[in-house]
C-alpha cells in the first residue's frame, strides 16, 4: 500500500512539473512616472492597469501576463536607460504606456533598437509625429499615441471663446493674450498650438513664458502678466503641484484675466488642491459621463482610497483595455503571443484601423488609420476632449455645442 501511495505522489509531482513547464509567460514593460514630480499620475496608471488585468486574472489564453514597472522619473535620459535595462535584463516581450512627450521621444529609440512593440504612450508632442514620419519603418514599434497632438484638441478653447464673444457674453477690450507653460515638449507644443489658433482668430499674443518642471512659485510671472493687462492667459503644466499652484496664485494675486490652466483636472483631487481658487478656470478634460465611467471611478476610489482623474486613470484604463484586446486578438489570429506576432498585429490591424476599441469608458472609439497614425482619429464619435469650466468644485462642460451644459462664464473681475 505504501508503495502505491509513493507511486501516486511521484506521478502527481510529475504532472505538476509538466503543468509548470507548459505555462507560458508574456513579459510586459509598463512605462510611467512612478517617482518624481508626476508620481501621482504614475500611481493612477499602475492602479488602472492592475484593475484591467486583475479582471482576467493576468491571463490571456494559456499565457500568464507579468508586468515590469519601468520608472521614467519624468526624465528622458533616465527613462531610456531604465527601459533598455528592462529589455536586456528582464527580457520583456512588449511595452505599454507612458506619460511625457520627451520620455516618449527617448524611449522610441530603445523600442526601435530592440524591435519591441510599445503601445499607447500618452506623450502627445508633435515631435513624436515628426520622428515617425521621418522613418516609419524604424519607428513603427512605437505603436500609436494615447493622446493626439495638442493642435488637434486645443482648437476647442478658441471656438468657445469666439462663440462667447459673438454672443456678447464676453467683451474683452482688446484681444490680447499671454501664453505660459512648462518648459518641455508638451508645454511648448500646447502653448504654440493654442497661440497659432488664437492668432488665426484675430488675437494678439503679447508674451510667451516657459517655466521649469515642478515649479511652484509663480509670483514674478503673475506680476508680469498683471502688468501686461491681457484679457486671456493660457497654458499648461505637466505635474499636479505646478498646475494647482499656478491656479491658486493667479487668484491670490488678483490677476484680472480669463485663465486656461490646462491639466488642472488630471488628478481627481484637483479641488482639494485648489478649493474655490479654481472657480472660472478653463480646462479641457474628458468627463465621467457614461454609466461605465462612473462605475470605474467608484470602484477605483473604493479600492485605492482616492478618486482618479478622467484623463489619467480613466484614459489609462481604456488604453490598457485596448492593449489587452490587442493581446487577445494576436493570440486568436496568429496562434501565439511573441514580440513578433504582437508587432505583426500592430502593423496589420491596429495601425490600419482594422482593429479599434469601442468598449472604452471615456471615448466612443479609439481608432488609428494610416492617415492619422501615430495619432488617434479625433472627432465627436472618436477621441474628443470637451472644454470645461470649474465652479464650486464642479466641472461644467461649455464646448462643443452638442455636449455643453452652459455658456462660458465670465467673472466680474475679468477686463
Amino acid at each position: 500500500m505504501r508503495k502505491i501511495v509513493l507511486l501516486l505522489a511521484v506521478l502527481l509531482l510529475a504532472l505538476s512539473g509538466q503543468a509548470l513547464a507548459q505555462e507560458k509567460v508574456l513579459r510586459v514593460g509598463s512605462l510611467g512616472p512612478f517617482t518624481g514630480p508626476a508620481s501621482r499620475v504614475g500611481e493612477e496608471f499602475k492602479n488602472s492597469i492592475n484593475m484591467v488585468f486583475e479582471a482576467v486574472d493576468y491571463k490571456v489564453g494559456d499565457y500568464k501576463i507579468e508586468f515590469y514597472w519601468i520608472d521614467s522619473e519624468s526624465d528622458a535620459e533616465k527613462s531610456a536607460r531604465a527601459y533598455e535595462q528592462t529589455v536586456v535584463r528582464d527580457k520583456i516581450d512588449v511595452g505599454y504606456g507612458g506619460w511625457h512627450s520627451w520620455v516618449s521621444l527617448s524611449c522610441m529609440e530603445v523600442a526601435a533598437k530592440y524591435k519591441i512593440p510599445h503601445f499607447f504612450a500618452f506623450g502627445a508632442g508633435s515631435e513624436i509625429n515628426d520622428k515617425y514620419a521621418g522613418d516609419p519603418e524604424k519607428y513603427k514599434y512605437w505603436v500609436g499615441k494615447g493622446w493626439p497632438t495638442a493642435y488637434k484638441l486645443s482648437i476647442g478653447y478658441v471656438e468657445a471663446f469666439e462663440d462667447a464673444i459673438q454672443k456678447g457674453i464676453w467683451s474683452p477690450p482688446a484681444k490680447n493674450a499671454a501664453i505660459f507653460g512648462v518648459d518641455n515638449d508638451w508645454g511648448r507644443n500646447f502653448g504654440n498650438s493654442l497661440a497659432k489658433q488664437l492668432e488665426d482668430a484675430g488675437w494678439n499674443i503679447v508674451s510667451y513664458d516657459w517655466v521649469p518642471l515642478g515649479e511652484t512659485d509663480f509670483g514674478p510671472l503673475i506680476i508680469k502678466l498683471k502688468n501686461a493687462n491681457v484679457a486671456l492667459v493660457a497654458g499648461t503644466m505637466s505635474d499636479p503641484p505646478s498646475v494647482s499652484a499656478f491656479t491658486k496664485q493667479t487668484k491670490e494675486a488678483g490677476l484680472k484675466s480669463l485663465v486656461v490652466s490646462d491639466g488642472l483636472g488630471w488628478v481627481g483631487e484637483w479641488y482639494e488642491l485648489t478649493g474655490d481658487y479654481s472657480d472660472y478656470i478653463l480646462d479641457m478634460i474628458p468627463q465621467w459621463t457614461s454609466p461605465e465611467a462612473q462605475t470605474f471611478k467608484e470602484a477605483f476610489t473604493k479600492k485605492y482610497g482616492f478618486e482618479p482623474g478622467p484623463s489619467t486613470g480613466g484614459l489609462c484604463y481604456d488604453t490598457a483595455s485596448f492593449f489587452l484586446k490587442v493581446l487577445q486578438t494576436t493570440l486568436e489570429k496568429y496562434g501565439e503571443l511573441t514580440t513578433e506576432t504582437i508587432a505583426k498585429c500592430a502593423e496589420e490591424l491596429v495601425m490600419t484601423g482594422e482593429l479599434s476599441f469601442t468598449e472604452g469608458i471615456m471615448m466612443k472609439e479609439y481608432k488609428y488609420t494610416a492617415e492619422t497614425f501615430p495619432d488617434l482619429v479625433v472627432g465627436n464619435d472618436y477621441y474628443m476632449f470637451p472644454v470645461i469650466q470649474y465652479m464650486g468644485g464642479e466641472s461644467i462642460m461649455i464646448w462643443p455645442p452638442h455636449v455643453k451644459v452652459r455658456d462660458l462664464g465670465v467673472p466680474d473681475y475679468v477686463k
